[in-house]
């Protein structure tokens, strides 16, 4: 009852694979959506057929015992699941036949062999971070759940590649020391992360190239590729104001009718132009924002 205040937080979450509604799909050829319908025991979750005028398919039954555990039948017979066009994929559980054991020296995640469409694997890295490889592709996962964050390495880098996780820092108990060096003041041992820090690295055994994958600054390592939208909208509205700053104040307007003119005016005309990250250059000391060649001279056009 609402008068009793609001409902508890169960503790838990069911993730559900969505495909979309338009016409246009790339991927699956599917026009799905998902629908969550409550009942008295707990929800169903459903697929919504937009292909064949709406028809509801059930996937997955969720039942509460209590305030803090469920049960879910997620295996509901129907025909997409009796053909091979069913698109499936990969899932790390707990001791799989494609768990690579915990480690504490350097380690051959793919088992001497370069990464192809067979490879299966994944590993729970030092610090708890959860890294696999599937369909030719690095991927992070939700440590606790195991469910995929996010890609890390794709397609392009990867296939033909052997990736090995190689000790990279101190010991685990080290005391803290200082340094002076530029781009390297701080504490040489002073990460929040338990457990050894580690290195990944894509080796190609053809060229002899190694590939160091650097996390996040969190931490992480799924790469944030599609930057949100919402952040892009306002991005865009600021260029707009800046746009009708100039056409206001900044107006230019040109006599000139030849093609060189013309080409000269274009040079002097009002520009907006934006600056964004990431980081320019791997000192640790912020000395200049400005981006070569675009909100500053580059360093040859300046020399000229």
């Amino acid at each position: 009852p609402k008068e009793q205040g609001p409902y508890p937080n169960r503790g838990s979450c069911v993730f559900a694979q969505t495909s979309v509604m338009r016409g246009g799909t790339s991927r699956d050829k599917r026009r799905q959506s998902r629908l969550l319908r409550g009942n008295a025991k707990g929800f169903e979750i459903c697929t919504v057929d937009h292909a064949k005028g709406g028809v509801v398919r059930l996937d997955a039954t969720i039942s509460y015992r209590d305030f803090g555990h469920e049960v879910g039948v997620f295996a509901h017979e129907h025909d997409e699941l009796k053909t091979d066009n069913f698109m499936k994929v990969y899932s790390p559980s707990e001791g799989d036949e494609n768990f690579v054991p915990a480690f504490s020296e350097s380690v051959d995640c793919t088992k001497g062999k370069p990464v192809d469409e067979h490879t299966v694997a994944w590993w729970r890295m030092d610090c708890g971070r959860v890294l696999g490889i599937y369909d030719n592709r690095l991927i992070e996962y939700e440590p606790s759940t195991l469910a995929p964050l996010g890609l890390v390495v794709g397609q392009d880098e990867l296939v033909g590649r052997r990736v090995v996780v190689v000790p990279s820092g101190l010991d685990r108990d080290c005391v803290l020391s200082y340094s002076d060096e530029v781009g390297m003041e701080g504490a040489d041992c002073g990460s929040a992360e338990t457990g050894e820090e580690q290195a990944v690295l894509l080796v190609d055994d053809g060229d002899r190239t190694v590939t160091v994958v650097q996390p996040n600054e969190d931490g992480s390592y799924w790469r944030k590729i599609v930057r949100n939208k919402i952040v892009r909208m306002k991005e865009k509205r600021r260029v707009e104001a800046a746009q009708a700053f100039v056409k206001q104040n900044l107006a230019f307007e040109s006599d000139s009718s030849s093609t060189a003119a013309l080409e000269d005016d274009e040079d002097k005309a009002p520009k907006v132009v934006s600056s964004w990250g990431p980081y320019m250059q791997i000192s640790g000391t912020a000395k200049g924002t400005g981006v070569p060649g675009l909100t500053k001279q580059a360093k040859a056009a300046a020399k000229a």
